[in-house]
């Protein structure tokens, strides 16, 4: 069973590793390779593993993931801590048109969340992407409001930068912050890092395995389908991916001294960095699901974390993580 861990000092508690629900509905793969079957058993599974720290978000299929996941924790929903994000403006059609946190439009988006969730409570409410038109003093204040109506018990931020978080954090308090953050992706050490524990937020890395590098389950960007995010991830590219495959050969190394998946060291780094963090890696298989749950009883000595840190520094990782326009949305 994982431990539990306090995810900030908002009194919001998870287990030490989450389970991120996006690809069961979109991203990876294609339509026909998902089965929901499989995807709420990995729900149900999870559960059993003790993983009680579920993510979704209106925006994932749209609107379907959620949908999903709360089928799968009807009769079962007092054991799951809920996360879900509101922030980017769909059109008729669920296409992204942009990005939408003005505070009305918040209360919309949370009603429907509650309703495809099938529950009358939010655990914890992020917004997606800071909406550089709304000041994050008055989309705070929106959530904060849902707070004290008692529809939301917790209230985050993903991708947010220095100044957001600190802003947001003095109108109403921040339990976590989601970011990406991994062995692969480290720009929140120099100064986001510092700042969380100085303020007493949680972090909630997603992507914790290198959108699959870390786990050694890729290929190159062009053999992907058209729908799968990684046929145009800049990391899966020409040389970049060259170059990727031969940084994450650290981590295959250390995994073969030990005996254990690559991934499972990928995971095991991110819980030795710190009791306030509880990583999400994403699967829609119960077998992915167990053997990323087993990370958590590994060890890894001072000697084996200062190898993985040395190793994948942040320079020797080519490629931007997102693409131009995608990047143009993180906060920093």
């Amino acid at each position: 069973m994982l431990t539990p861990r306090k995810l900030g000092t908002q009194g919001l508690t998870v287990s030490a590793l989450g389970l991120g629900c996006m690809g069961m509905s979109q991203s990876y793969g294609t339509q026909e390779e998902r089965d929901e079957r499989e995807s709420i058993a990995t729900i149900h599974r999870a559960l059993e593993l003790g993983v009680t720290f579920f993510d979704t978000a209106e925006v994932y299929g749209p609107y379907t993931n959620e949908e999903l996941l709360g089928r799968a924790l009807r009769g079962k929903r007092e054991q799951a801590i809920i996360a879900t994000k509101f922030g980017f403006a769909l059109d008729k059609d669920g296409a992204i048109s942009g990005l939408n946190s003005r505070p009305e439009h918040i209360r919309t988006a949370v009603e429907g969340s509650l309703r495809r969730l099938g529950t009358d409570h939010i655990d914890l409410l992020y917004q997606h992407r800071v909406d550089r038109s709304v000041p994050i003093e008055e989309t705070v204040g929106a959530m904060a409001a849902l707070v004290a109506e008692g529809k939301v018990r917790y209230l985050g931020l993903s991708e947010a930068g220095e100044q957001t978080i600190r802003r947001a954090h003095a109108v109403h308090p921040i339990a976590a912050l989601q970011s990406e953050y991994s062995l692969w992706e480290r720009n929140l050490e120099p100064r986001i890092l510092p700042l969380l524990r100085e303020l007493g937020i949680g972090l909630v890395p997603f992507a914790p395995l290198g959108r699959g590098f870390l786990a050694g389950h890729v290929k190159r960007a062009e053999e992907y389908p058209e729908s799968d995010f990684r046929r145009n991830d800049p990391r899966y590219q020409g040389a970049n991916f060259d170059a990727n495959l031969r940084a994450a050969s650290a981590v295959s190394k250390l995994a073969a001294d030990k005996s254990v998946a690559a991934g499972q060291i990928a995971l095991a780094w991110l819980l030795h960095k710190g009791d306030d963090i509880a990583p999400i890696p994403g699967t829609k298989r119960r077998r992915y699901l167990e053997e990323n749950v087993a990370a958590a009883a590994i060890q890894l000595s001072t000697e084996d974390m200062h190898k993985l840190d040395t190793a994948l520094q942040a320079d020797q990782v080519a490629g931007q993580r997102y693409s131009e326009k995608q990047m143009a949305t993180v906060d920093r």
